[in-house]
């Protein structure tokens, strides 16, 4: 039995040196999303209609339970109303849940509201702030617990950067700067850098900050009123305006062959509503 143990450490620290030793090569890590469940990951802005119909489909319809985290804000406290963008399309179950405090992320009083959720939201402002507050608590383990039920996370702004594994913007001095004092996001989507607004505020070229150091992750850039749709390893474009990939390719509908392009790990494209991707592949899906 002892070597039998040994014999499987010695083959996770061999992975674990395989993981590292591509990294530090600058070869593409495995993305991986959700094995159950939805997410919905918003660049921020004024949302349509269309976006929040279809968080609260996945979520199981207007009657599903629904948490929303409006914490990333900074309010000391939030009431009801932190929940009227879905109401006023007809969610009928929602309830809103904050704390500052890890401690009281772990309370069973606490969590009361994520043991039966079917979708949490998480909003706009600081997603440092979540991190201190829900990362490696009670709360955080159900947040994935409504993925296991085939519920739906989203957010938007903040609340799309912490669905990555890396955490850009995560410096609690200020939002411009890329890699910070906070870089572990809740890592819905795995070897992943979310930034967002990414169009509306000119930040197209901030992600090559994140990727020349950790050229491993994928990185998605989401423009505002804008969502991807992931499902286990492929997401799909819903919104108005454009996400944009970093993948050390460039895609385009009428081809490459006569484009004069940057090298590759300067590349970046556009992903419109309807589009589709493949994130196990890096490809977009034709």
């Amino acid at each position: 039995m002892k070597k039998i143990k040994t014999g499987f450490l010695s083959f996770f620290i061999f992975l674990i040196g395989i993981q590292t030793i591509q990294a530090q090569n600058g070869k593409a890590a495995t993305v991986k999303g959700p094995e159950k469940g939805s997410l919905v990951i918003v660049g921020g802005g004024r949302l349509s209609s269309n976006i929040i119909e279809k968080f609260i489909e996945l979520a199981g319809g207007k009657d599903a339970p629904i948490v929303v985290i409006p914490t990333a804000a900074g309010r000391d406290s939030y009431d009801e109303n932190s929940a009227n963008f879905l109401k006023r399309h007809g969610a009928t179950n929602v309830t809103v849940l904050h704390t500052a405090d890890p401690k009281e992320a772990n309370t069973s009083a606490f969590v009361a509201p994520l043991k039966n959720a079917k979708g949490v939201w998480f909003g706009g402002g600081r997603q440092w702030r979540l991190v201190d507050s829900y990362k490696n608590t009670e709360a955080e383990k159900l947040f994935w617990e409504v993925l296991n039920r085939g519920g739906v996370i989203g957010g938007s702004s903040a609340g799309a950067s912490i669905q990555g594994s890396y955490l850009a913007r995560g410096d609690t001095k200020n939002n411009q700067i890329m890699m910070g004092d906070h870089e572990v996001g809740f890592g819905f989507l795995k070897n992943v850098a979310i930034d967002q607004h990414v169009l509306a505020r000119n930040r197209q070229f901030d992600l090559f900050t994140i990727l020349k150091k950790k050229p491993e992750l994928l990185g998605i850039g989401i423009d505002e009123n804008t969502a991807v749709i992931v499902q286990n390893d492929k997401f799909e474009v819903l919104g108005a305006s454009y996400v944009l990939m970093y993948d050390n390719s460039f895609w385009s509908r009428e081809g490459s062959n006569l484009k004069n392009l940057p090298e590759e790990k300067a590349q970046f494209y556009f992903l419109r509503s309807g589009d589709k991707y493949d994130l196990k592949k890096r490809k977009v899906i034709n």
